[in-house]
């Protein structure tokens, strides 16, 4: 009979790798952090195929220059762009940095959206396709599933459509629909989503577009049950966070920086 081996000592937590937001000091460094994921963040939604021809945008606010936001160019497909090929453009939708046009259509949203919301680092929107076959249906997301409670009393639904939007005007009415929410549904038009860093805004697109799946999926087969209210609400505190957010978003921005090196460039 053999003397049973003790298990190994468990490795102390500080000796654990976890990563967290990283805290810049200069301004130059974090903007080259921002780019850097605004870059990944395009790609990763290239992968997903949230784009719809030159449709969309993700915009992430300069940590220097008061009112201006690195975005994508006008017709560069999300899984070409680089890190170099970010314009910075400025509230009025005028290129400031870089040598490409902005979609000013998409941009118009994203500037007032982002004047509204000082606290918002980032925004996403795309035509993605469960996004606007759930926005069709002029609904907010039911929680019926433990993601899609990240959104319940967290979303918005902008009830309107009056076409490609051009009008600062329409950008403040969403901004105002927006509120202080993470999400809004825009009616038989996509999502758009926010957040305090460009990985949770975009960490929030991604969960967002698969919970509209979802629920589309579950409608279709049957009733739904809910989650009741106060389990909702203890999870949306759990999970519903832009820490939460970043750290989801982690996982598919090593992939894609590991896979694509040269989006760095």
């Amino acid at each position: 009979m053999t003397a049973e081996i003790p298990a190994p000592p468990p490795v102390p937590l500080d000796q654990l790798d976890f990563s967290m937001p990283p805290v810049h000091n200069d301004p130059a460094d974090e903007r080259r952090y921002r780019k850097e994921r605004l870059a990944g963040a395009l790609r990763i939604f290239a992968a997903y195929g949230y784009e719809e021809g030159v449709s969309g945008h993700i915009t992430a606010r300069d940590p220097e220059y008061a009112d201006c936001y690195w975005v994508n160019p006008f017709g560069l497909a999300f899984a070409d762009v680089t890190v170099s090929d970010l314009l910075l453009v400025n509230g009025e939708g005028q290129v400031v940095q870089g040598r490409r046009h902005v979609n000013q259509a998409a941009f118009t949203v994203h500037a007032q959206v982002h004047k509204a919301r000082p606290d918002v680092v980032a925004v996403a929107h795309t035509h993605s396709v469960h996004g606007r076959a759930f926005s069709a249906l002029g609904e907010l997301l039911d929680p019926i599933t433990q993601e899609s409670c990240a959104f319940y009393e967290s979303h918005a639904l902008y009830d309107a459509y009056t076409g490609v939007a051009v009008d600062p005007t329409e950008g403040r009415w969403i901004a105002g629909a927006l509120g202080s929410h993470k999400a809004v549904i825009l009616r038989n038009h996509g999502l758009l989503t926010v957040g305090d860093s460009v990985d949770a805004a975009a960490w929030w697109f991604h969960t967002l577009e698969r919970s509209c799946q979802v629920q589309l999926a579950a409608k279709a087969a049957g009733k739904p049950v809910l989650i009741g209210h106060q389990e909702a609400v203890e999870t949306r505190d759990q999970i519903g966070g832009d820490l939460v957010g970043w750290i989801n978003h982690q996982s598919m921005w090593r992939r894609i920086s590991r896979a694509e090196p040269e989006l760095l460039t």
